[in-house]
């Protein structure tokens, strides 16, 4: 048996190289598909990494609570949800969800932009407002210069600011210290008391371009608005994430008076659940697309489905003969389906290798551009690519393999 084999493996290397011009053309079409599949999983596995990092930059032991649009037939038939702005959420409810059990500290937040100018330079920033705890709950908020403000700062409307390293940059320029010096927000003085440290974009969110100051400020002297756009609460015990939801979500309800959930004006959310739906979300995404780039893989099978029947239409004669002197239907067909997976393993490892090398230049350039976006090519899409490529060659090469075992040996070697 072992023999016979040997000898089938030796046949096809030899007929694969007596033909290189048929066998690089069908080579390519395989190429094309096992790269496409290589650079596809690479892509998926990069993203997903990138922005999971990019959400846990926040922490893992987050709940966020932000305004909520009641289901479109719980309103008014000439209302639209594209108009409606939710202003029922309050720092009052931030501060009695900070009372909740599970929770350790509470900030509220609300975002605005601004003409900001210092000097001969006005530029339009994106403000935040945001509550003093604000450092003690989102994990990547730091201080690299000066201090952030206090809770006197806030209620008693404090014209600070603490702004980010792009800010600094932009106002100040590279050498002059911005500690201390006061920049115009709305014609009206705020006095710098820190820069933040450098975070970069969170899902392609820069919060290195932004000025925090005081909510309270915000609300009252810049914006002239009551509400907020959201509190963010630190959990004690993330062990304990249904019940703290649970907890948050009864709060709402009972504060808001809202008893129907499909009215509910305000939505709960977790570090964990934004996780489970993008995990969801790049599953689907990597599954279409694998999906579509699998037409490559069948229109390269198809090329090798018609490489077989050439080779058969060719060495019919050869066929014919092998059988004249005793070669079996069965070591016929090995044979061919041999030529065909050697073709599309082959054109497998070609390009895996390729993949490697694009899924590398891909790397380069996002990093080039400043984002921190790995193209890896994990074990997986390397099992996926081998898959692919032998369930290939073994679908489309076992049709005219098999035609091949058929033939009769006085018809094969009349014909040839």
């Amino acid at each position: 048996m072992f023999h016979e084999l040997s000898v089938s493996i030796k046949l096809a290397f030899s007929n694969l190289r007596g033909n290189p011009g048929r066998t690089v053309l069908t080579l390519f079409g395989i190429v094309i598909g096992i790269t496409s599949v290589i650079i596809i999983s690479a892509s998926g596995q990069g993203l997903r990494t990138f922005v999971m990092s990019q959400v846990e930059t926040f922490g893992s032991d987050y709940v966020q609570v932000e305004p909520r649009v009641p289901s479109p037939e719980r309103l008014s038939g000439h209302m639209s949800t594209m108009t409606i702005q939710i202003t029922t959420l309050k720092i009052s409810d931030a501060e009695a969800a900070a009372k909740l059990p599970n929770i350790e500290d509470v900030y509220a937040g609300s975002i605005g932009q601004a003409i900001v100018n210092y000097r001969d330079t006005n530029k339009r920033i994106l403000l935040l407002g945001a509550g003093a705890h604000a450092p003690n709950v989102d994990a990547g908020l730091k201080v690299a210069e000066g201090s952030f403000y206090t809770d006197a700062d806030d209620k008693d409307l404090a014209q600070v600011a603490v702004i980010g390293p792009e800010v600094k940059e932009t106002l100040f320029g590279p050498n002059e210290n911005a500690i201390g010096k006061n920049i115009k927000i709305k014609g009206q003085n705020y006095r710098i008391i820190g820069v933040l440290g450098k975070r970069g974009s969170v899902a392609f969110f820069n919060f290195d371009s932004i000025i925090y100051v005081p909510v309270r400020t915000l609300q009252k002297k810049i914006m002239g608005i009551e509400h907020i756009t959201f509190f963010t609460s630190k959990m004690k015990d993330l062990s304990k994430l249904d019940e703290t939801l649970a907890d948050m979500t009864d709060l709402m309800s009972q504060r808001h008076k809202i008893s129907d959930p499909a009215k509910y004006d305000f939505i709960v959310s977790s570090a964990k659940e934004a996780r489970d739906i993008l995990n969801s979300v790049f599953s689907s995404i990597n599954i279409l697309l694998l999906a579509l780039t699998s037409i490559s893989l069948v229109v390269g099978g198809v090329g090798i489905m018609n490489v077989m029947y050439v080779a058969v239409a060719e060495r019919t004669f050869e066929i014919g003969l092998r059988k004249a002197v005793g070669a079996r239907s069965g070591q016929i067909l090995r044979q061919f389906m041999l030529e065909a997976v050697f073709i599309t393993l082959a054109g497998g490892a070609a390009g895996i290798i390729l993949g490697y090398f694009f899924s590398l230049l891909l790397t380069y350039v996002s990093f080039s551009f400043g984002y921190n976006l790995e193209f890896a090519v994990t074990l997986n899409s390397i099992l996926l690519a081998v898959s692919f490529a032998a369930t290939t060659g073994i679908i489309f090469g076992f049709y005219p393999a098999l035609k091949a075992s058929k033939l009769s040996p006085m018809e094969a070697i009349r014909h040839g």
